[in-house]
Formats: C-alpha cells, sequence, structure tokens
C-alpha cells in the first residue's frame, strides 16, 4: 500500500528545479556571478553537469551576467569603500571574474576618479593633530597610510595623499 509522491515531492527531488530554486533564491537576495551561484550549488550537491546547464541556461535569459555584475561592482565598491583598482581586481577575482570582463569594468574607473575618492576618504578619516608635536603628526601618518594601504592604494600614493592632508 504505497502511497505515491506528490508533485510537490517530485519537483523537490528534481536536481534540476532544485537548482534553480536555489539560484533565484541567491539572486532576490542580491547580483551574484556565475563562479559564486556555481559554488553555492556545489556546495548544495547538486550534480555538476545539471548545474552548468541551470547556470548556461540563466545566462541565456540574462539572469546572471558577469560582465554587468563586474561593472556594479567596480561602481558599488569604488564609491562607497573608496577601494582601489588592485583591490577591486582581487575582489573580482574571488567572485571567479577575471580576465576582459574584469578589465572592462575596472576601466570604468579612472585614475582621477581613483585618487579623489583616496582624497575624499584621507579628508574624512583624518583627526585633527597639534601642529607643534611631531609624534602625534607622525601617528596620524602611518593611520591614514595604513588606511589607503588596507584599501589596495600603492605605498607611495597613500604617504604622498596623507601627507598633503596633514599639511592643510
Amino acid at each position: 500500500m504505497g502511497r505515491s509522491p506528490e508533485p510537490e515531492e517530485d519537483r523537490e527531488a528534481d536536481p534540476e528545479t532544485v537548482a534553480r530554486a536555489i539560484l533565484l533564491r541567491q539572486l532576490t537576495l542580491g547580483p551574484k556571478s556565475r563562479h559564486q551561484l556555481a559554488e553555492k550549488l556545489r556546495g548544495r550537491n547538486v550534480p555538476e553537469e545539471i548545474a552548468q546547464a541551470v547556470l548556461t541556461r540563466f545566462e541565456e535569459v540574462g539572469l546572471i551576467n558577469d560582465a554587468e555584475f563586474a561593472g556594479m561592482w567596480v561602481r558599488t565598491r569604488s564609491s562607497g569603500r573608496s577601494l582601489s583598482k588592485a583591490a577591486l581586481r582581487r575582489e573580482l577575482a574571488q567572485k571567479g571574474i577575471d580576465g576582459p570582463a574584469a578589465e572592462s569594468a575596472l576601466s570604468e574607473l579612472s585614475d582621477d576618479d581613483e585618487l579623489d575618492a583616496a582624497r575624499r576618504l584621507v579628508a574624512r578619516k583624518r583627526r585633527p593633530v597639534d601642529a607643534a608635536d611631531p609624534a602625534a603628526r607622525d601617528k596620524e601618518l602611518r593611520r591614514l597610510v595604513g588606511m589607503l594601504a588596507r584599501k589596495g592604494h600603492p605605498p607611495g600614493r597613500a604617504f604622498r595623499l596623507a601627507a598633503e592632508a596633514l599639511q592643510d
């Protein structure tokens, strides 16, 4: 007297349906790269051939677009976090986007934009120091240089921008 499975149970057992549901859920949380979504499917034990087929279909209908994702990532992270191109390139690589797609997105960020963002960040984070106290000035200089370095700015630029800010 076996009970026949409900239609919903059948769909839940179908790996392709499960993969679609996982992808849709992930994409409702925010944009993701193909690599990030493939990792999520791998973590949920979706068979690789099914995962690749569903990912390809999502790309075909425009739900996954690594070039658009990279452009959006560069715009938001460079303006919101004042990250350098080098830091953005590393973040994109972690998300599985490199080569022409990454370089195209990074080309949207000019060197002047990157420099302006770093200057704004230094101006926002700069603490007032007593100009007569060289130890306090050096401490603030190191703090600002370290902050810029963590944002991916090269040491020479970080030192120059921090020194400029402390002269004002």
